[in-house]
């Protein structure tokens, strides 16, 4: 681990987290503990060797532990305490993020399961009045569901409950609307989303 020799906290946390590759492993893990494979499976780009050492170096600083995933002898790779309170400051760069969001740049990867932390993250503080719904997300591949309630959003894969509306579209427009970027009537208008059941159910949750 590399010191920048500054007794400033800003230094001391880049020094653990700071180098490439090493928050956006934070993140898999903030969606949910992780095998090896399923680390390389969600960080297109990443090399074996590469993610092996970056796996290590977060253990040796207290942020990643590995773990045996259920009765079995399987390893998994988890966030210590400590290293789950990233959560805020990772929330908050992707909501920093959103004019850099406008467009997708070509030949992007993209995994569904990061909208499990980008949705909550731009609507937790973006949308103050919550009502209770399941709103299904088809944008390519399994269909994903988010829940808003009284005390947040969830994403997840669809888990088979009755869902109250559906929104069938492109994951940048998805992140659009979540952002406040983009509104609903608009992207309607311009073909960009479908919907099917209840629109108001859409227009509540997404604030659109």
């Amino acid at each position: 681990m590399r010191s920048y020799g500054q007794y400033c906290g800003l230094a001391r946390s880049l020094e653990v987290v700071g180098d490439r590759w090493n928050l956006l492993i934070v993140r898999q893990l903030l969606i949910s503990p992780a095998r090896y494979r399923d680390l390389i499976d969600g960080l297109p780009g990443i090399a074996t060797n590469l993610l092996a050492d970056r796996l290590r170096d977060l253990e040796a600083a207290g942020v990643v532990e590995r773990r045996l995933a259920g009765e079995g002898s399987v390893v998994e790779y988890a966030l210590t305490p400590w290293g789950a309170e990233l959560r805020q400051p990772i929330e908050s760069l992707i909501r920093w993020s959103t004019p850099l969001m406008v467009r997708g740049r070509d030949g992007d990867a993209f995994r569904p399961e990061w909208l499990a932390l980008a949705l909550p993250a731009l609507l937790d503080t973006r949308v103050k009045a919550r009502r209770s719904a399941t709103v299904g997300l088809e944008i390519g591949g399994p269909p994903f569901q988010l829940r808003a309630t009284h005390s947040g959003f969830e994403v997840g894969p669809h888990d088979g409950r009755d869902l109250d509306a559906t929104v069938r579209a492109d994951p940048a427009y998805i992140l659009g609307l979540a952002a406040g970027a983009l509104t609903l009537s608009d992207a309607r208008a311009l073909g960009l989303v479908e919907i099917d059941g209840d629109e108001s159910v859409i227009r509540t949750v997404f604030a659109a």
